[in-house]
């Protein structure tokens, strides 16, 4: 297993983003967050919109020239937009995939030098409903579907230069559903993961030996609905 390094993380001031954060500082490595929200815990940081590309490239090449490159890069920044294809506004609809999908392209390709010299990792964020749709869930699953055949064609692309692992979650207990309408929160009763669990299938990903690959990690609930 190789050592953590310095991992960049994107969404990273909450949710799984933050456990992911806090587990790779636990495993002795340095975490650089990039987030629009400041984090609540020792990382340095810089505010951000991952949906904006210029200053992804920018924020990215700072904290990788501070910290004399990139280990490993988490994407965990996402967001939601729920409700019919009609009843979503066109620009709530569309920042669903510029933050989901373009915004871990923009990650990616900004990191992706650093990466390729130090033979570093990338783990990308899709999610159970990158693999299977739903009613009301248009934008989501269509970025994370995304996000599915963008991390598929990047480890062929960067085989034995970058490692590539797909993540694939279920649903966590995270602020992710705060906001929605009422139908669309999971219920009171629902099983869902702890982010910390979640998080530990990143660090296992990011530690593999180089040229030992997990290519793709489902972790969800063990009554997870939407997987299969």
């Amino acid at each position: 297993m190789r050592s953590m390094g310095t991992v960049l993380v994107t969404g990273g001031a909450s949710g799984l983003g933050a456990a992911a954060a806090k587990a790779v500082a636990q495993d002795g490595g340095r975490p650089l967050i990039l987030d629009r929200d400041v984090p609540d815990f020792d990382g340095d940081h810089i505010e951000i919109d991952v949906a904006d590309r210029p200053a992804v490239e920018k924020a990215v090449d700072e904290l990788a020239e501070r910290y004399g490159g990139l280990d490993g890069v988490f994407t965990a920044a996402g967001i939601d937009s729920c409700g019919p294809l009609d009843g979503v506004p066109a620009d709530d609809w569309e920042r669903v995939v510029r933050v989901n999908l373009l915004g871990t392209a923009a990650v990616v390709r900004a990191a992706l030098p650093y990466l390729e010299r130090s033979g570093g990792r990338v783990v990308t964020c899709a999610s159970t409903l990158g693999l299977r749709a739903v009613a009301d869930a248009t934008a989501y699953c269509a970025a994370k579907f995304g996000v599915v055949g963008f991390t598929r064609a990047l480890a062929v692309e960067t085989a034995g230069r970058v490692g590539v692992t797909l993540l694939v979650p279920g649903g966590m207990r995270t602020a992710f559903f705060d906001g929605r309408d009422e139908q669309y929160k999971p219920p009171p009763d629902a099983r869902l993961n702890q982010p910390e669990d979640v998080a530990a299938a990143v660090v296992f990903a990011l530690r593999q030996a180089p040229g030992c690959e997990v290519r793709e990690l489902v972790v969800c609930p063990d009554e997870e609905s939407s997987w299969p």
